[in-house]
């Protein structure tokens, strides 16, 4: 993989939005966040003016939650401090792909696999996903044996693209289930998803807790490399 312009992910959330996502922005002057059923995160830019956390105020309303994801700038002390979470973005440097466990069959998610979709999120905690974030790009899964040998059973893992700056796409909502752990489910999806947006042109990146010392490993073994360390910061609106 070449050199390619990293710039736009300082601000990815921005970025999906004023781009590639903008069907699904909400504005207010400055500040901008995707429709909430499809996601949680909000943006007012790296270097938000002065009136951009009113905006920000006046698009989410009062005492409501702002996630706004890795945004470098901090809002005012009247916004209350949800939660502060230590993570890493990491970019894709060169393509692994794993071999596929045996009798693995990937398949597509659609809408009709909404409901088990959130309640593999719900057992697992990836992070933050509604009843529309499926819309934000493609979403791969596991499903186990239903018995006829089709792979027709329970979804026992996924990923699937979220945030798309120009040039990228963010991998995301990898999980498996905990009786399908160590199967080396969650790297093939992985390497399956990346491969999927290189050979469209794209640059595959994603994000990861710091303490999540076990999947960033799994990430740098498919070859991405640490670009940056972010906070992940949530607020409540005055």
């Amino acid at each position: 993989m070449g050199a390619l312009d990293t710039a736009v992910l300082d601000d990815p959330v921005g970025a999906s939005l004023g781009g590639a996502h903008a069907h699904l922005a909400r504005r207010c002057g400055e500040a901008v966040r995707y429709d909430p059923e499809v996601a949680t995160f909000s943006s007012v830019g790296v270097a938000p003016g002065p009136g951009a956390w009113d905006d920000l105020a006046g698009l989410l309303g009062a005492g409501e939650f702002a996630d706004l994801f890795g945004c470098p700038a901090l809002p005012p002390a009247r916004w209350e401090p949800e939660f502060a979470l230590e993570g890493h973005q990491l970019v894709q440097r060169r393509e692994v792909r794993p071999a596929a466990p045996a009798g693995l069959r990937v398949v597509e998610l659609g809408a009709a696999d909404v409901p088990e979709m959130l309640a593999l999120v719900e057992r697992t905690r990836p992070g933050p996903f509604r009843p529309r974030t499926r819309e934000l790009g493609t979403y791969l899964g596991v499903r186990g044996d239903g018995g006829g040998g089709d792979g027709g059973g329970a979804l026992l893992a996924m990923a699937g693209e979220r945030l798309h700056p120009p040039g990228f796409t963010e991998v995301s909502a990898v999980c498996t289930a905990p009786e399908a752990r160590g199967r080396g489910l969650a790297a093939h999806l992985v390497g399956e998803l990346a491969a999927r947006i290189a050979a469209r042109g794209e640059r595959p990146f994603l994000h990861v807790a710091a303490a999540n010392t076990g999947a960033l490993a799994l990430y740098e073994r498919l070859g991405f490399v640490r670009r940056a360390d972010v906070v992940f910061r949530g607020f409540r609106t005055p």
